[in-house]
């Protein structure tokens, strides 16, 4: 089991999905005839907190030309942890089917986790942070769902619920007045996700063969085959369905996506019709 060497960049997928979440986020300056003057997206960064914070008291004078711009946006993934809750059936799979072979690409149901994010948002005003949050929590109520496609190979597309845990914010303003200010907000998150396991190709069934035996009066099943049933797909040379089994192309060149019919043969043991 373990050593098998797969990645579909599920945890990439997921980091970038909550990236795109707060990627185009806004806020306006406007004057004392409340026009707009100034409008500016605030940029994103994956880094912790704490990273950005030092970055901002590194630079602490207002006369600083290389402080840090505010405002700005920051989040990163705190931990992942496995949600019991959501568990499927850990033996059932999901099939893709390309139709142009005699394969199909399966793996397992996926393992349910639970991942939290950390997002802040870095504002010199707190009328900056106002606008920030009314852009963001009208939309938690309190999950977002997002649809993202996990696995290409398999077309598999996945709603993931984003939930918003809470809220809180801090000052870091303690100097005089050319100290700088920074209001920091604090949002947690926890994302619903799913990580998933290889995937491996599997031939299809195209034929069958069966077997009936007679039971005798003691119950007991006799030795020999009495009736075979053969059952095979149909499709002849101008890829319409057909049940003539002389008529058919073989099996190999018929694919699952096809108009087949189905072939059934009886071949009788007894005396060896057909």
């Amino acid at each position: 089991m373990l050593g098998h060497k797969f990645y579909h960049e599920s945890l990439r997928k997921y980091i970038i999905l909550f990236g795109t979440l707060f990627n185009d986020l806004r806020i306006e300056r406007r004057n004392s005839n409340d026009n707009v003057i100034q409008t500016i997206k605030c940029p994103l960064t994956y880094a912790p907190r704490e990273k950005v914070t030092a970055r901002l008291e590194q630079n602490i004078s207002l006369t600083e030309k290389q402080s840090i711009i505010l405002p700005r946006l920051s989040f990163e993934m705190t931990n992942l942890t496995y949600d019991p809750s959501r568990k499927l059936n850990t033996i059932n799979r999901l099939v893709k089917d390309p139709g142009t072979g005699n394969n199909v690409k399966t793996t397992f149901t996926p393992v349910p986790y639970d991942i939290n994010f950390e997002f802040n948002m870095y504002t010199r005003y707190a009328e900056d942070a106002t606008q920030l949050l009314e852009q963001i929590v009208p939309f938690f109520t309190p999950e977002f769902t997002a649809t993202i496609n996990l696995i290409p190979e398999l077309d598999y597309k996945v709603d993931i619920p984003v939930v918003l845990n809470s809220l809180a914010s801090q000052d870091t303003y303690e100097g005089d007045f050319e100290t700088r200010r920074a209001l920091i907000w604090n949002l947690n998150f926890t994302m619903r996700a799913y990580l998933f396991g290889p995937i491996t190709d599997k031939g299809v069934i195209k034929t069958s063969n069966t077997n009936l035996f007679t039971t005798h009066a003691n119950g007991t099943y006799g030795n020999a085959a009495v009736i075979g049933i053969n059952q095979k797909p149909g499709l002849d040379q101008f890829r319409n369905p057909t049940t003539n089994s002389a008529a058919t192309i073989a099996v190999s060149g018929i694919y699952s996506n096809d108009n087949y019919s189905v072939i059934t043969d009886f071949e009788d043991y007894f005396n060896g019709e057909t």
